[in-house]
């Protein structure tokens, strides 16, 4: 059995990485267990709960643009390489951490980081059971808002299962602020998105994403070179179907809902990421008087 247990908080900017951070923090206090909060984040500044290792106490993301004038990106990528050249900053923290604890990585928005370039997944190998002994799930959250444009919704679900396929962990896919489209979206039609159907980009023709060919009409087969013909025509609407097409052959991307707002929300949650890690499994049973000493 593994000797430390984490999850790795993944996902675009802007859907809720460090809410869904600190709204777990309070969970696992609440529950009376422990968890040891690591940010990964070089160019975060605020936080309801003070890391227990902060990235930027080694390096900061600003400090490389202004010395090496490089870009956001860029900054990020070289941020994670010096980090990995570093990483007894990283793991000398973690050696006193117990079978006890749940360790929460707070990870940066860039999702070329999961998908595009090694460093990321070479910091999961170290962390990981090959490594430190690490069991690790990764979390990756889509901003629940994307189901009002589907093409956008399928983009984030392509980009969840690119990261799955990276990082060769245990993956759990979660819908972020569902407080933002309750009432507005019919509950069977979100199981289609908590599920990705490919029949979504069937519907609602004028979104754009459906494009019908007839034989001998003007199918409006624009000069790909023509700017305005990019997003729209039978060029747009095949792509959808490409990358749809590839997500359902694959069939690995569903979703949880999220609402860090709902208590029972988060702990749901909380019970995949531990499912997937196999927390409970190497936790010692408890007699009834020492939960009664817990309480008093």
């Amino acid at each position: 059995m593994a000797s430390k247990y984490g999850t790795i908080i993944m996902g675009p900017a802007g859907a809720g990485k460090t809410t869904f951070c600190s709204a777990l923090i309070a969970h696992l206090r609440a529950n009376r267990r422990s968890c040891f909060y690591i940010n990964l984040d070089p160019a975060a500044e605020e936080f309801v709960y003070e890391p227990d290792v902060d990235i930027k106490d080694l390096i900061s993301l600003s400090d490389v643009m202004e010395e090496l004038h490089l870009g956001p990106n860029g900054g990020l990528i070289y941020c994670f390489e010096f980090l990995l050249e570093n990483l007894d900053f990283l793991t000398d923290p973690l050696e006193t951490v117990t079978d006890e604890y749940m360790v929460i990585i707070d990870m940066p928005g860039q999702i070329e980081l999961y998908t595009h370039v090694p460093v990321v997944p070479a910091l999961v190998r170290h962390l990981g059971r090959s490594g430190m002994g690490m069991s690790l799930c990764a979390a990756y959250l889509l901003e629940s808002t994307f189901i009002g444009d589907r093409a956008k919704f399928f983009a984030g679900t392509l980009s969840a299962m690119s990261a799955m396929l990276m990082l060769e962990i245990p993956h759990i896919n979660i819908l972020s602020k569902m407080d933002l489209v309750k009432g507005q979206v019919a509950r069977k039609e979100l199981k289609r998105f908590v599920d990705p159907d490919i029949s979504l980009l069937q519907d609602g023709p004028e979104s754009g994403l459906v494009y019908e060919y007839k034989e001998g009409v003007d199918n409006g087969e624009d000069d790909p070179a023509d700017s305005k013909a990019v997003m729209s025509g039978q060029s747009f609407a095949r792509l959808n179907r490409a990358v749809g097409q590839l997500i359902d052959d694959f069939s690995l991307v569903s979703f949880l809902k999220l609402d860090v707002q709902d208590e029972d929300s988060v702990g749901a949650v909380l019970s995949y990421i531990d499912d997937a890690i196999q927390f409970h499994e190497a936790q010692e049973p408890r007699e009834p008087n020492d939960e009664m000493m817990d309480g008093d």
